[in-house]
């Protein structure tokens, strides 16, 4: 063999090794790799040299030690920064300019439901559970649907499906935070049973009235928002918020990848082109180090704390936490621990594939905050915009509900949704029990399905051996339960209870309001996507007639959309 053919042998034997070296380097860099092969390991690579520096000191003397450096306390901040801020404190931790988009994958994380069944009177005629006023399930659930598929079934809780909607409420006396409702009408499910309605609404405040707001955004910048419905509908849904604050409020911004840094100190609201800047440079990659971004953030907003003001973390993410505190055990501990500053979170769940709802729910839960999930600029308008006092403003604290039924009408109860918001009988009086917050003009629903005292299916019990006998009301006193409703106001270590009593009536379903109506096929869809065992002899057919005649006033759209929704799952389901 000649030289050259000797020569070329040895180019074509070392250069796959070179082609795999370079391919090995890539990965060790924190680029996506093929979504079939991608795991942890692959993204959890310390930063880059020039990263490093840059957090150490490339940033304007006047705003040295904002960066946050583990260990370190974050140092005393002025009360007010000055607009023009050097852009390298821009500069995302994971710059990844070339990166190419993730592939396709479904590793999406939902907590299994168990339905509330049917609990005899006669034995426990007490019903108890904390609030909700989150609405994430819903948007979700229309994220799927939209796309195509059936949700999973833990992707669908009741109870945020009802609240998602505004219904027709009275607002509150002069001297009260909230006014209670009651309707009960026929079951749409089964033949024979009670619907009950229960409605609560939290008063209304100007917005020249509200108090002024230390907001700090804590935002994944993690590789896994590289889509165009994560980072870029994120950065577009929270410039709208940055354009609705005022001069009194202060917002700032950390971010969080494979460490954290502050991007934005504590700037006046009305400096709006700074925050847009801070939120236009924002750029995606590397790893997902949340609880070290969750430490950070509360620092932050303790040390810009308002006294009477509206201290909140608005937390952005995926959920996709995979560095530092990543169980969920752990970093309910964490956030539970960083509640007692005071500060309130709200959560905002983005994008899909590796979308995290179970961890995204307990940190809102555990953080007395609340949670949206956003899969449009439309939802954003809707939940930062259109209710932005109720999202980001908390008017009351540790808001429980308890039902009491009358056996004497009542044969047996179910509480339809909110499982995981169940309280013991006790915890009811108990003010040191953690239970959900309400924003300021929020509207909350709860159904229950009734058996009639009397009726067959009434769910077989042994009678109680040592319970005395009680005197109780007879069906003539009319009063089918009593709502009771515990709250502390914001600031107070005790809790304020108001009560209502709601008689019986023989209303038909027709002659049951339109929100009584809409809110029972809200409800149906929900069973029906759960294939829930409660169905009774309710059906798809029977879910988009109620969601159709139900409609009402709808100057939003949504219940059309919703009617919408309803018909295209009924397609899917039969489609298999």
């Amino acid at each position: 063999m000649d030289k050259k053919g000797a020569l070329l042998l040895l180019l074509l034997f070392l250069l796959p090794a070179s082609c795999g070296e370079n391919s090995v380097h890539t990965a060790a860099e924190g680029l996506p790799v093929d979504s079939d092969r991608e795991t942890a390991a692959h993204r959890v690579k310390e930063e880059p040299q020039k990263e490093k520096e840059l957090a150490a000191g490339n940033v304007p003397a006047s705003l040295q030690g904002i960066t946050h450096q583990r260990n370190n306390q974050i140092p005393a901040l002025a009360a007010e920064y000055p607009v023009a801020v050097d852009q390298r404190l821009f500069h995302p931790p994971y710059p990844r300019p070339g990166m190419k988009q993730p592939g396709r994958w479904n590793r999406e994380s939902y907590d299994a439901i168990e339905e509330n069944r049917f609990i005899t009177t006669r034995n426990d005629p007490l019903s108890t559970f904390s609030i909700d006023v989150d609405t994430a399930s819903y948007a979700n659930v229309r994220r799927f649907i939209s796309a195509g598929t059936l949700p999973p079934r833990g992707a669908v809780r009741t109870e945020e499906m009802l609240n998602y909607f505004s219904y027709t409420m009275a607002e509150p006396d002069k001297n009260q935070p909230f006014s209670l409702q009651v309707e009960a009408g026929p079951s749409p499910f089964h033949k024979g049973y009670k619907l009950v309605k229960i409605g609560l609404k939290a008063k209304d405040i100007k917005p020249d009235k509200l108090p002024p707001s230390n907001l700090v955004f804590l935002i994944d910048v993690s590789g896994s928002m590289n889509q165009p419905n994560k980072l870029p509908l994120l950065k577009k849904s929270l410039k709208l918020l940055a354009g609705k604050l005022s001069a009194q409020d202060r917002v700032a911004m950390v971010v969080y990848a494979g460490s954290d840094r502050i991007v934005l100190p504590p700037t006046q609201g009305s400096a709006t082109e700074t925050i847009k800047t801070a939120i236009d440079n924002l750029q995606s990659g590397g790893s997902t180090h949340a609880s070290s971004g969750i430490i950070t953030a509360y620092e932050l907003a303790v040390r810009s704390f308002m006294p009477g003001g509206n201290n909140r973390v608005i937390l952005v993410s995926d959920g996709d936490f995979n560095v530092g505190i990543t169980s969920r055990a752990e970093l309910q501990n964490l956030i539970e621990e960083k509640r007692q500053s005071g500060v309130y979170l709200t959560v905002l769940g983005f994008g899909n594939g590796n979308y995290h709802d179970d961890t995204m729910e307990i940190l809102a839960d555990k953080g007395n905050g609340n949670y949206a999930y956003i899969d449009s600029l439309l939802e954003a308008k809707k939940v930062l915009i259109k209710e932005r006092s109720g999202t980001l403003f908390t008017l009351a604290n540790d808001v429980k509900i308890q039902v009491e039924f009358n056996p004497a009408l009542v044969g047996a109860y179910r509480l339809i949704g909110y499982e995981n918001r169940a309280l013991q009988d006790e915890d009811f009086r108990d003010d040191s029990k953690d239970a959900g917050e309400i924003g300021i003009g929020h509207r909350v629903t709860a159904l229950y399905e009734i058996i009639p005292a009397g009726n067959g299916d009434i769910p077989a019990v042994d009678p109680l051996k040592y319970r005395q006998p009680e005197s109780r009301p007879d069906s003539g006193s009319g009063e089918l339960l009593t709502v009771k409703l515990r709250y502390k106001a914001n600031g107070a270590s005790t809790s304020t209870q108001i009560e209502r009593a709601a008689p019986d009536n023989r209303h038909t379903l027709e002659q049951t309001s339109v929100d009584f109506r809409f809110a029972a096929s809200v409800a149906g869809f929900a069973m029906l996507l759960r294939e829930s065992d409660h169905l009774g002899s309710f059906g798809w057919d029977e879910c988009v007639a109620l969601a159709r005649q139900a409609r009402g006033e709808d100057q939003q759209g949504y219940r059309a959309e919703f009617a919408r929704l309803v018909e295209m799952a009924q397609l899917l389901k039969e489609q298999g």
